[in-house]
């Protein structure tokens, strides 16, 4: 979360310096960068470098989260930012600067309060498209076999870099019921079954797979 926040806010600023000093030039850098380190990874994302280099040895790892919706965030920035770009070198420079603008406000906002646009977006858009646990009311027990026969059970489905879901996982370890643990990322095939495209999901579970509550999201 730390590490997607200081990205937000090295954008946020790279993006508003282009605005205040008239920089396009900035934007299109900017643009570059972040589809550089969507497409090929952390090593060539520069804000990522600087962060796991200087920032995190000195304030440790902080928490984790569902990398799937910063992404997202990340490719509209970069969306916009390119545009921006574009739109003042074809003689627009007004407009583009409402963009660039834009995108530094929102990209500030989540880097200051946590609140990340894009990443409602990408939920609200889950759910539009009808991924949603909601939508499905018995998981099959052939897909847990971990049950061993238990009455009722917790399934969690979560992902390496979801942070809540560690907190669930503490939470439930606590209860009588065994958590049975589907990582969407090894188990894509179980993820579309059941509509899930938002970590943490937690569902309770008869020994049927009935959904007997849902207590996530």
């Amino acid at each position: 979360m730390r590490a997607a926040r200081f990205s937000q806010g090295t954008t946020g600023l790279v993006a508003l310096a282009g605005a205040v000093f008239g920089w396009p030039l900035a934007w299109a850098l900017m643009a570059a960068q972040i589809l550089a380190g969507l497409t090929l990874g952390r090593a060539f994302c520069v804000p990522c470098l600087a962060y796991f280099t200087l920032v995190q040895p000195r304030l440790g790892e902080g928490p984790l989260e569902d990398s799937r919706p910063p992404r997202l965030a990340n490719a509209i920035g970069t969306t916009f930012l390119g545009a921006a770009a574009a739109l003042w070198w074809l003689g627009a420079p007004a407009v583009g600067t409402a963009v660039a603008a834009l995108v530094a406000a929102l990209a500030l906002l989540a880097a200051t309060t946590g609140f990340c646009a894009g990443c409602e977006l990408y939920r609200i858009g889950a759910r539009l498209r009808g991924i949603s646990p909601r939508h499905h009311d018995r998981i099959d027990p052939a897909d847990l076999a971990s049950l061993d026969g238990a009455r009722q059970a917790y399934v969690e489905f979560t992902h390496p870099l979801c942070g809540e879901c560690r907190e669930w996982e503490r939470r439930l370890a606590a209860e009588p019921e065994p958590l049975v643990k589907v990582d969407v990322r090894d188990n894509p095939d179980l993820a579309r079954k059941y509509g899930i495209g938002i970590v943490p999901t937690v569902l309770r579970v008869g020994a049927d797979g009935t959904v007997v509550e849902r207590l996530a999201p």
